[in-house]
């Protein structure tokens, strides 16, 4: 038994699953399985939870595990590079961040994408500006050249 557990504090996960494809299989089990959750319980309720998003998108989720084995979990929008990518078409980033640039993306896409990132809760007290600044800066990073 962990430090945490005898101490009764509760265990924070952070994992990076696709929507509806939650297995026990890596990353899942071992992760919960150390901290005795039964992950295939956790495996069914995400499963169920992200059903309607599109199956394969990359979801955040911080899973909090209670000294009692009982979990809750947060779902989050998928990440801001994905994003990007997705709607630059492309399939990896640079092999040079910030030195080569691999495609355009247009301010409408950059606001778009804002606006899914700014449901996220820890975004919320954020102007719409400031998360789509943090976009174009991420956009510039994966090679991306933002254009009017």
């Amino acid at each position: 038994m962990s430090k945490a557990a005898a101490k009764g504090q509760a265990h924070l996960v952070r994992l990076l699953i696709a929507a509806g494809k939650a297995t026990p299989s890596p990353p899942v089990g071992p992760a919960l399985g150390a901290r005795g959750v039964k992950s295939m319980d956790f495996c069914k309720e995400f499963n169920a939870k992200t059903a309607h998003i599109e199956p394969g998108v990359p979801v955040p989720t911080k899973i909090t595990v209670q000294p009692d084995r009982t979990f809750t979990f947060v779902t989050r929008t998928p990440p801001t590079t994905w994003l990007l990518k997705r709607t630059a078409g492309l399939e990896k980033g640079p092999a040079r961040p910030g030195h080569e640039i691999m495609g355009t993306i247009s301010l409408k896409h950059v606001y778009e994408i804002a606006k899914i990132k700014a449901t996220d809760e820890h975004l919320k007290h954020l102007k719409l500006e400031s998360i789509a600044s943090t976009v174009i800066g991420t956009a510039r990073t994966l090679g991306l050249q933002v254009v009017p």
